[in-house]
């Protein structure tokens, strides 16, 4: 039986799963607050669309940085899921998939935004693009919120990552439903419960660049007489 080596890809999947929640941060930060909130004027399709028309250049930078993010998370869904296989294999996948769904979902809400750069001289047609955008991107959180869901409770159940962080994680996800069933089912809904309960995805981000790299997985596949193999997975924090 070759020797594998679950240490090593647990690592190295850790490192790219945290590089690549750092990088998505920095440019989603970028395109949401740094150009479209600096673009956008809610309810006023006149001054965006003069505000785009002026900064086209920078509006087009924030729409591929948007691109860039949805590629990230598919990026994120994968290495996670190495991750957690040990956890979980079944739950990972599925939390996998579910944060595929949501990129795929959020790269369609992303093209009513690169529709808007031809639209220049409609501005009840640009706002309303953008609003599209706004719209599906926000439907588009029930499928984040459950892989962060998911992932909460791989992270309580792994063994090798603090429960806490696992708790936290799964909270983010709550927060992100809440939000989005809640701008649903009440009217005039205007409280953000994700814009406070976020610091679950900080915690998984700093613990798969900090802890991540360092953990030490010992085991080997185990087999007897009528069983199939199974590992054994021993998995110890890094002191």
């Amino acid at each position: 039986m070759n020797a594998t080596h679950p240490d090593r890809s647990l690592r190295s999947a850790s490192l790219v799963a945290g590089t690549a929640l750092l990088v998505l941060a920095a440019l989603a930060v970028f395109a949401n607050f740094g150009v479209l909130g600096g673009l956008v004027t809610p309810g006023d399709a006149t001054a965006t669309a003069d505000a785009i028309a002026s900064s086209e250049r920078l509006f087009r930078w924030g729409v591929a940085s948007l691109y860039l993010v949805a590629v990230l998370d598919v990026v994120v869904a994968v290495a996670l899921r190495v991750v957690f296989a040990a956890a979980s294999p079944a739950i990972s996948t599925l939390a996998a998939g579910f944060r595929v769904a949501y990129a795929v979902v959020f790269v369609v809400a992303i093209s009513h935004l690169a529709a808007v750069l031809p639209l220049s001289g409609d501005a009840e047609r640009t706002l309303a693009q953008i609003e599209a955008f706004q719209n599906m991107w926000g439907a588009s959180y029930v499928f984040f919120g459950i892989h962060l869901v998911l992932t909460g409770y791989l992270a309580y159940r792994s063994g090798f990552m603090s429960r806490i962080v696992g708790v936290l994680v799964a909270v983010a996800g709550l927060g992100y439903l809440a939000d989005t069933f809640g701008a649903v089912l009440v009217p005039g809904y205007s409280v953000t419960v994700s814009a406070v309960t976020f610091v679950g995805e900080v915690a998984l981000m700093l613990w798969l660049l900090i802890k991540g790299p360092r953990l030490t997985v010992g085991g080997a596949a185990v087999s007897t007489a009528g069983a199939t193999s199974v590992p054994a997975w021993s998995v110890r924090r890094p002191g």
